[in-house]
């Protein structure tokens, strides 16, 4: 059912806990469904030097928020932005259908504390949070 790629980052997560000196902070998930992501960055000079996750999930919100830390760490915020579900799902040899809100929050997580950073910055927000409108897919958040 799932990938050597996935258990492996269920089994041996990276990048897990909170991250001192971190100046980016995002938050996502619903109670409902039972996964909630929160991302940790540390950015310098436009490259994130550090990341670091806490999830409340499944195995494999475990294991998309364990590679979405990996493949955004030395990366610009810029490139980091451009870091979709669907290449965290493709770097993790797939996922099954019923779980790929997973790679959707992990995307919404690393896009919600580059959006915090933004924010203490005094950066415009506009364009980096938001979500594509598939609710059934997203546990059925709700848009405020």
């Amino acid at each position: 059912m799932y990938s050597e790629a996935v258990l492996d980052h269920f089994s041996n997560p990276r990048n897990v806990g909170e991250l001192d000196g971190a100046n980016a902070v995002g938050t996502v998930g619903n109670a409902k469904c039972g996964d909630i992501m929160k991302m940790y960055l540390k950015i310098e000079d436009g490259i994130i030097t550090d990341a670091k996750f806490k999830t409340f999930g499944c195995g494999a919100a475990v294991a998309t928020s364990s590679m979405a830390t990996e493949m955004v760490k030395g990366k610009s915020v810029e490139d980091a932005l451009k870091l979709t579900n669907q290449a965290v799902v493709e770097a993790l040899d797939g996922l099954p259908p019923e779980k790929i809100h997973c790679s959707v929050l992990a995307e919404e997580a690393i896009k919600a504390a580059i959006a915090d950073y933004y924010e203490k910055q005094g950066l415009d927000t506009t364009g980096i949070l938001g979500c594509g409108g598939n609710c059934a897919q997203c546990c059925g958040h709700h848009h405020e």
